[in-house]
């Protein structure tokens, strides 16, 4: 069983923080890490967002003009030092250019050999607990090369990111996903009269909703073998299936044969959470995880009523107001009410209602969008 740091890479407004709020609650074994690489993406030097571009004092006001993605690491490094397990949720295209862009690594992360001028990766040697360490010979902090992207840097071939193979393959990655027609028109929320002045937020991009990242990072994560062939799943058909294969396969975009149970190649089975059949099933969804990933479940992780409990929420999501005030506020993951489902025409109708004609137009054009990505990642998802 992996005992890599755990990092859950997920889209926006996936639930994805009532999901975090669960394994928060494990201080004893497990140091939550919520969201680190926004700071990088955002703000600081190697920015990849254009968001916040022409808004210098927002950058500032942030506290994190100075972020890189080295800084980050080393932060995640200094946080592994303390002797538990890692756990990290973040936005997965955080690590991407955005709207597609062909990807080369962050400058923070290069390294020039010995004055020769060829740049290389990060090497294994500097890795320890998951996380790159050791100097960049120069090419610190994205100085050299300036900001925002594109970086005059290498890519790395297959790999969609600007973080090196080497890193990445230091995290046991799962991915949590939520259907578009919940997600986006949530996300729109926030960047929209009157949330917007809390999220900072002042206009809805539609670059910004995730799936194709997500995807483009499970399919290459299973390419490189880095994830999979297995599949993490409680139970098929009633039968107990973890540690043994079935005859239920998948096919991912590259090509790559996926079979449920975890007889794999790889060490780390195929790990998805669907936000809706979590919302339905709390207890059975969670434990399924915690047996994939190897931390032990208790039913007392459903609840987080204490004053400790939620001071430690307070402390981890304060860094992006309006966003998380739900599960900030919340003491408990409980099965929801069931809901009729909606037509195609009740939604539109809604969203026309809060946000108008056009922000319901909108919000359709980026949920239609995506819904082959979400439904392409579904088919892996956990089932109990």
């Amino acid at each position: 069983m992996s005992n890599k740091p755990i990092f859950v890479a997920t889209h926006p407004r996936a639930c994805s923080t009532a999901f975090e709020r669960v394994f928060m609650t494990c201080r004893d074994t497990l140091q939550c890490i919520h969201e680190p690489f926004g700071d990088a993406f955002y703000y600081g030097p190697e920015r990849l967002s254009s968001r916040y571009e022409n808004d210098e004092k927002g950058r500032i006001d942030s506290g994190f003009t100075e972020s890189t993605f080295k800084t980050i690491l080393d932060r995640i490094e200094r946080e592994g030092d303390e002797g538990k397990r890692l756990f990290i949720k973040d936005i997965i295209h955080y690590l991407f250019p955005p709207n597609g862009a062909p990807p080369s690594i962050a400058p923070s992360l290069e390294r020039k050999e010995r004055g020769v001028g060829t740049s290389s990766r990060a090497h294994p040697d500097r890795v320890s607990n998951g996380i790159i360490n050791g100097n960049t010979n120069g090419t610190t902090n994205g100085a050299t090369h300036g900001a925002p992207y594109p970086y005059a840097t290498d890519a790395e071939p297959g790999n969609p990111t600007v973080i090196p193979s080497e890193i990445l393959d230091q995290f046991h990655f799962t991915f949590l996903i939520r259907h578009p027609r919940s997600s986006i028109p949530s996300y729109y929320r926030c960047t929209v009269p009157p949330l917007d002045k809390l999220t900072g937020f002042y206009n809805f991009m539609a670059s910004e909703a995730g799936y194709d990242e997500l995807r483009r990072m499970f399919d290459y994560l299973c390419s490189i073998g880095q994830v999979g062939p297995g599949i993490a799943t409680q139970s098929i058909n009633g039968a107990e299936t973890n540690g043994h294969a079935t005859t239920n396969e998948h096919t991912t975009a590259n090509g790559i044969a996926i079979t449920n149970g975890t007889a794999t190649t790889s060490k780390i089975d195929i790990c998805v959470v669907d936000a809706d059949d979590l919302l339905d099933n709390p207890k059975g969804i969670i434990e399924a995880y915690c047996n994939s990933v190897g931390i032990p479940y208790s039913p007392k992780m459903l609840n987080w009523d204490s004053e400790e409990d939620q001071q430690q929420a307070k402390d981890a999501f304060k860094k992006w107001p309006g966003f998380h005030e739900d599960a900030m506020n919340s003491c408990a993951l409980k099965p929801r009410m069931h809901k009729k489902p909606r037509t195609r025409e009740e939604e539109d109708s809604e969203w026309r209602e809060k946000f108008g004609e056009k922000g319901a137009r909108t919000i359709r054009e980026t949920v239609d969008a995506n819904v082959e990505d979400y439904e392409y990642l579904k088919q892996f998802a956990l089932k109990v």
